[in-house]
C-alpha cells in the first residue's frame, strides 16, 4: 500500500478557502472591500499574520487586490479588456458606450430570464423596494440613477450565477461616468422618468411572477429605450465640442 501521511491544512489556507467560497458565491462583488485584517482575525479567531498570509494567497490567485491604507478589494473574475480599461476607452470614445449597451441588451435580457426562474424572496423584496423608491423620486424629478444601477445588479445577483454578477458589476463600473452624463443631460422630463419607472416595474413584476419570457422581453424593451437615449446623449456631446 502507498498511503501518505495526513497533513493538517495551514490556518491561512483554510481562511483563504472560506473567503474564496464567499467570493464565488457572490457574497462579495467586484469593488467590494473585505473587512479589515483586525476584524477578519476576530471573526476567524486567528492571528493577523494568518489573515495576512491568506489575503496574499487570494491576491496571488487574482481574486483580491490590496492597497496601502485602502484595504483589500475584491477583483472581477472576468477581464473585459486586454488593452486600456473599458472605462478609459469610453471616456475617450463615447461611441464605445453604445457598443457596451448593445452587449448589455443581449446579456441582461438573459439575466432577467434566469432571475425570473431563480430569484429568492429576498431578491424580489429588494427589487420591489427599489421600484417603490423610484416611484417616490417622481416628486420633484429626483434622480433615480443609483437606484437604476442597483436594480440591474440585484437582477444579476438573483440569477445566483457568479459569472453573470461579475460581468454586470464590471460593466456598470466601467459605464458609471457615462451613465451619470446620460441621466443629467437626457432624462430630464416627467415623461422620461415615468417611462423608466414603467420599464422597471414591468421587469420587476415579471421576475416576481416567475415569467421568464416576459422578464426577458421587458428588459430588452427597457435597454432599447436606454440605447436610444444614450445615442441622443452622444450626439449632443458631439455638438457641444
Amino acid at each position: 500500500m502507498n498511503f501518505k501521511p495526513i497533513r493538517p491544512k495551514k490556518i491561512s489556507a483554510q481562511i483563504a478557502e472560506q473567503i474564496r467560497s464567499s467570493i464565488l458565491a457572490g457574497e462579495f462583488t467586484p469593488g467590494d472591500k473585505l473587512p479589515p485584517e483586525r476584524e477578519l482575525a476576530e471573526m476567524f479567531g486567528v492571528s493577523r499574520p494568518s489573515v495576512r498570509e491568506a489575503l496574499n494567497m487570494l491576491s496571488a490567485a487574482g481574486l483580491v487586490e490590496s492597497y496601502q491604507g485602502g484595504g483589500t478589494v475584491v477583483k472581477s473574475l472576468v477581464e473585459l479588456s486586454a488593452g486600456p480599461p473599458l472605462s478609459e476607452l469610453i471616456k475617450v470614445e463615447s461611441e464605445r458606450a453604445l457598443d457596451v449597451i448593445e452587449v448589455r441588451k443581449g446579456m441582461e435580457a438573459w439575466t432577467a430570464y434566469y432571475a425570473a426562474q431563480r430569484a429568492l424572496p429576498e431578491d424580489v423584496r429588494k427589487l420591489e423596494a427599489i421600484v417603490a423608491s423610484m416611484e417616490k423620486n417622481l416628486n420633484g424629478l429626483a434622480s433615480s440613477e443609483d437606484l437604476d444601477a442597483n436594480f440591474h445588479i440585484i437582477i444579476a445577483r438573483a440569477t445566483h450565477n457568479v459569472v453573470w454578477l461579475h460581468l454586470m458589476q464590471t460593466i456598470f463600473d466601467a459605464m458609471k461616468e457615462f451613465q451619470r452624463g446620460v441621466w443629467r443631460a437626457v432624462y430630464l422630463t416627467d415623461e422620461d422618468h415615468r417611462t423608466l419607472l414603467a420599464h422597471h416595474t414591468a421587469i420587476f413584476s415579471a421576475i416576481r411572477d416567475r415569467d421568464s419570457e416576459r422578464a426577458r422581453d421587458a428588459m430588452l424593451e427597457h435597454l432599447t429605450f436606454a440605447e436610444m437615449r444614450s445615442n441622443a446623449y452622444v450626439n449632443l456631446s458631439k455638438q457641444e465640442k
